[in-house]
């Protein structure tokens, strides 16, 4: 496995076990189809989550959170409404989350949780 991978899925990883502490209930990872992938898809109460997970080693190309583009978060509305539609599911309300992970060289890994961004 890469670096590049491995660091990914390690972000993954930690984001998966913050959102479960908080309360979140996983239903999928990496659900991929020929439009893209959702990184994680859980349940919060009434309201489904559509959660991308963006990690990074250092601040040297920006935050993780800069990564995302309105390019991108159009593509995860259309992942999510494919999801909803393969699983035949109506929740109450969908949201898109952002998690971003931050891993030092020194130190803890830090964890960002952004609800509600798209």
């Amino acid at each position: 496995m890469r670096t590049k991978d491995a660091v990914g899925k390690y972000g993954e990883d930690l984001a998966a076990r913050y959102l479960a502490e908080h309360g979140f209930a996983i239903l999928e990872r990496n659900w991929r189809c020929a439009q893209g992938e959702i990184d994680i898809v859980a349940r919060e109460h009434r309201a489904l989550v559509i959660c991308e997970v963006k990690t990074r080693r250092g601040l040297n190309y920006g935050s993780p959170l800069e990564s995302i583009t309105y390019r991108k978060l159009a593509t995860l509305r259309q992942l999510a409404g494919r999801w909803l539609r393969t699983h035949d599911l109506r929740p109450g309300e969908i949201r898109i989350d952002v998690i971003a992970v931050l891993m030092p060289h020194h130190g803890n890994p830090t964890v960002d949780h952004l609800r509600g961004v798209a």
